[in-house]
Order: structure tokens, then sequence, then C-alpha cells
């Protein structure tokens, strides 16, 4: 990465005794969409807040752009925010709100009602300017709250959860949205996010937390496919984890022995108990007349959940005390299995990850 438009160094944060923020240092580079994604109560939001300057830190740097921000208050920082709550004022109307910020900027009238206009475009509602802030939806709300954020030209805008309170399908579109318009407008966003598949979808990096840490720091596809702890990839999405025994060979629980060579082991060479970790998808159903590309065990069906698209199954194997989870896609010709169906389940070595006991 070159210079990097934000970079936070060993940024603490205490509220009386309470550890808030511990120790962070990343750097975030310009134009990059970057979330913050953990737990409620890991520190996320502190952060997003301490970088707008709206929290103070106990120890540590903050600069934007090469700048220290010890001292400066938000209003002077090239940063804006876009809260959860949205925070529109309903007896003003959608172009007032998107124009509140420019009162004090000196823009003549023309020149102001022209940024309005270009805001309300930038967002998709052009054509909304003069309606009732009150008489919006909750996606209408939403881009009126980018809006109006946007039009202060920020080199960094803050999101904390602005999609939180959408539906689930208004959520994936306004997903798309965003991506897009981070896209065109080519600013920094940073974005405070509990929903994993939300930060996966949207992200360049995402930065895991966890009780004020950052575990993980990484592109989405390696967070997902190649997780640093075992707290990691069990925050991530959905993964099998099996006991194992690591020696000069990998003993693991259902499946069997397989050579350690090859395996991701993301904490180095691993020695004695372990787990090891498999995603869903990784795991297939072979059905009549077809033979595994690479290994293959027996079990039976104990569950199965339809998703129209995809369907989960939950597999007893012998030897394992809980049944592995594995995922199909729905495709023409592939019957769904019931309960008690015999199953025949083929892995690959090469998608495991190795976990040493404690990690």
């Amino acid at each position: 990465m070159s210079e990097p438009l934000i970079a936070l160094r060993g940024v603490n944060k205490y509220y009386g005794e309470y550890h808030a923020l511990r120790d962070i240092t990343a750097e975030i580079g310009a134009g990059e969409f970057f979330s913050l994604l953990g737990p409620s109560g890991c520190g996320k939001t502190t952060l997003l807040r301490a970088i707008a300057g709206f929290e103070e830190i106990s120890g540590g740097s903050i600069t934007l752009s090469g700048k220290d921000m010890a001292g400066v208050p938000p209003n002077l920082r090239p940063t804006n925010m876009v809260f959860q709550s949205y925070a529109i004022f309903p007896h003003l109307s959608v172009e007032q709100n998107v124009g509140f910020g420019l009162r004090k900027s000196g823009m003549g009238t023309g020149d102001k009602t022209r940024a309005i206009g270009e805001a309300l475009e930038m967002v998709g509602l052009g054509a909304f300017g003069g309606r009732a802030a009150h008489a919006l939806s909750g996606g209408q709300r939403q881009r009126v709250a980018l809006a109006r954020a946007l039009i202060l030209k920020p080199k960094v805008l803050l999101l904390d959860e602005p999609l939180s309170a959408l539906d689930r399908k208004m959520r994936e579109d306004m997903q798309v949205e965003l991506m897009k318009l981070q896209r065109e407008v080519g600013i920094t966003f940073v974005l405070v996010t509990h929903d994993q598949e939300e930060a996966l979808v949207m992200s360049d990096r995402i930065a895991v937390m966890f009780e004020g840490e950052i575990a993980q720091l990484d592109d989405p596809e390696d967070l997902y496919r190649r997780p640093a702890t075992k707290r990691v990839a069990d925050f991530i999405g959905v993964m099998n984890f099996l006991p194992a025994v690591a020696g000069d060979g990998l003993d693991v629980a259902g499946l069997g022995r397989v050579e350690i060579d090859g395996v991701f082991c993301p904490q180095g060479a691993v020695s004695g108990a372990c787990s090891v970790g498999l995603r869903p998808e990784t795991l297939s159903l072979l059905y009549e007349g077809e033979v595994a590309r690479a290994r293959e065990v027996s079990g039976v069906i104990d569950e199965v959940v339809y998703y129209g698209d995809m369907t989960y199954y939950d597999v007893r194997l012998a030897g394992l005390d809980a049944p592995v989870r594995l995922s199909m896609r729905n495709v023409v010709g592939r019957d769904v299995l019931e309960v008690g169906a015999p199953a025949r389940v083929a892995w690959d070595p090469a998608a495991m990850v190795v976990f040493p006991e404690g990690a």
C-alpha cells in the first residue's frame, strides 16, 4: 500500500478501568472500502467514532492524510459519518436535509442548489428533492443520509451499521448500491458491521475485532479461506471443526489419515491434539454414478435444511460425536435427499485448515 490515508498506531481507549481498544494498529488506503467486523461490544463502533473525533483516545495516534488528529474536533476532520439511525430531520424536505451541512459554507444559493441536485442524483434520488422526509421508505432515508454526508466531499465516509434497520431484500440491494457508489465517488469508506456476509460482499479488506483487538486483517477471500485462528474461522461464515491429531501425518476423526504437507496451518507447524476446519461447500454429496475427485467417506443424513438455491445437509460420520454440515447447490435433476438416507461425502485435504489446541 502507498502512503495510507488513515493510519492507526497503537490506539488505546479506556472507559475508567474498561479497556475498550487495545493497541489497534492498521492502515487504510485512499479509495478503499474497509470494514470493521465483530460481535457487539468488540470496540468497532468506538474505533469508528475515534476516527471521526467523537471519542478521544487514551493512547496511540490517529493520522488522516499524514496529519495527526490529536485535538482536532470532528467538524475540522476530512470525514463525515452516516449513523445507524440516519438522523433525518422529519420536518425538513429531502433537499433541505441534504443541504443542511452547507448552511455555513459560504456558498451562494445557486451553488448550493446545484450541489444538492448533484448529491441527490448521485444516490438516485434526483426526483425526490421536494418530498417530505417523513414520507420516505427506509431505503430512501438511508440514501438521503448518504447524500447529506457526501455533499461535503469528505476524504473518508464513516458508516456505522447503516443497513441494519433494513429488511433482508432491501439490505442486499443497498449493499450493491453502496459498492457502486463508493467506486463512482472514489473516496474511502470505513464500514462498521456485525454482519459477516455484508462485510465479505462489500469490502476490499476487513478487520475482524474481538474484545478491543484486531484478530485478523485481510481481504475477504483470504479471511474466509485462510482464517488465522479458530475463533475467526468460527465467526466468519460456517465451519465444521473436527478433532484431529498431528504427527508425521494428520489423523482426522470421521475422515481418516492424510498427509499434513499441503494442509494450511495458520499457526505454523502443528503437533499433537488439534482441530481441522472444513467449510460446508468444500464437502459434497456424491450421487449415483458420481466418482470422488479426491476422497470419499460414508455417512447418514441427519438433517436437511432447504433454502431454495441451496440445501444444507447435516451428515453423521462414524467416529464423530456431532454431524458435519455440507452445502449443495440445487440444480435441475439433482434430488434433495431425505433424513435417514445414506450419504457418500466427498472431501479434499487441500480445503482443510488446521488449528492447534487452544488457538
